[in-house]
């Protein structure tokens, strides 16, 4: 496979110009894929979010959020409202994220199968 790169050019240099460099910088975050994925079906409130994920704390939470919105994959609406509420969803260039999505969990679903495989056949030698 040709390279438009030298092997010793850095990710950032590569960011908007190699299509794998861009696509892994903007979902690096530990949570960005699974909030993608958690958004897919419509806009999430915040607290929302970080019961689908217990592990994740608050403020990791709000990281990845900003980073998602910084890149134009998440929208923050704010409702004028007591309590204030406020909701994240995808964004147009964020929904378009689904077929990967998609491709990942078909991927995922195959793996875990090739581990349980794998295991089951480790466990019988």
């Amino acid at each position: 496979m040709k390279s438009d790169f030298e092997p010793d050019t850095p990710m950032e240099e590569r960011f908007g110009k190699c299509p794998y460099a861009t696509a892994q910088s903007l979902i690096s975050g530990k949570w960005a894929v699974l909030i993608l994925r958690y958004l897919e079906d419509g806009p999430v409130r915040f607290n929302e979010l970080q019961r689908l994920m217990p592990k994740m704390t608050h403020a990791t939470l709000s990281v990845q959020l900003k980073t998602l919105m910084d890149n134009g994959l998440v929208v923050r609406k704010q409702y004028e409202s007591i309590p204030p509420r406020v909701e994240y969803s995808l964004t147009e260039i964020g929904e378009k994220f689904h077929p990967v999505l998609a491709a990942m969990q078909e991927w995922g679903n195959e793996y875990i199968k090739y581990m349980k495989s794998r295991d089951k056949w480790q466990n019988e030698v």
